[in-house]
């Protein structure tokens, strides 16, 4: 029975061998994904290489968690896909932007991304003649590390407090903006209405020769203030389309 046990065991260890050796010619669902994402022209918009090819840049991480991770991704999250960057090694480069590396993570280089190994927070302490057991769901990009780096997700969310703060400045700039430009169309309007009811009041009044109404003093002045509160109206009206 011994040579029995003995053959089953060497069949074990080259399953496992042969399991081990098709792990690391294939690269992570996580990275392939995203090099996918990366590499399409038609979303260089919201993401894309940097200049020398050497990492990519989200430029609307907003645009990008919303409308591009759902596509290949089970969730819409930027702070997660993030901290997946982080247990695979990529580095944000940049403090003005969204900009991460990773030196095997190239364009036009795809096989490279076989070398990127998942990062792990600590070495598992196995029990004596425990055997050691590995699925392929450990490589899955759904898969939370226990490796996330607080610093590096309260730099994320400082990130993007900022962003919010700054957008949210030039909204309410913008509201102020418009508000005083309703108030200035409404004035325009009451002082029109006040005076297209003072000449039909006139009209009424006015004399005349035939059945020819005749023209008073100051009528020319109150058409050209007239024509004038329209131009201005016209001009406001134009602005706030804009």
């Amino acid at each position: 029975m011994e040579p029995v046990d003995d053959n089953n065991n060497h069949n074990n260890n080259n399953k496992a061998l042969e399991y081990q050796y098709v792990r690391k010619s294939t690269p992570p669902p996580f990275l392939l994904k995203t090099y996918m994402l990366v590499e399409d022209p038609a979303t260089d918009h919201v993401v894309s290489w940097n200049d020398d090819g050497t990492g990519f840049i989200v430029w609307q991480p907003a645009e990008f968690a919303r409308d591009l991770l759902p596509t290949l991704f089970k969730h819409s999250n930027f702070s997660s896909f993030v901290r997946q960057l982080n247990t695979y090694g990529f580095r944000k480069v940049a403090t003005s932007r969204w900009e991460f590396c990773n030196d095997m993570f190239r364009k036009g280089e795809k096989e490279l991304l076989c070398q990127i190994r998942r990062r792990k927070a600590w070495s598992n302490k196995q029990q004596p003649n425990a055997q050691i057991q590995t699925t392929p769901q450990e490589s899955d990009e759904d898969q939370r590390s226990s490796s996330t780096s607080s610093s590096s997700e309260y730099g994320v969310l400082v990130d993007e407090n900022k962003r919010l703060k700054k957008e949210n400045k030039v909204l309410s700039s913008e509201l102020t903006d418009m508000k005083r430009k309703c108030k200035e169309l409404l004035d325009l309007v009451a002082k029109y209405t006040r005076f297209e009811k003072e000449e039909e009041e006139e009209e009424d009044a006015s004399p005349k020769l035939f059945g020819v109404r005749l023209e008073v003093a100051g009528e020319r002045e109150r058409k050209r203030k007239r024509a004038e509160i329209r131009e201005c109206a016209t001009i406001l009206l134009s602005q706030s389309c804009k």
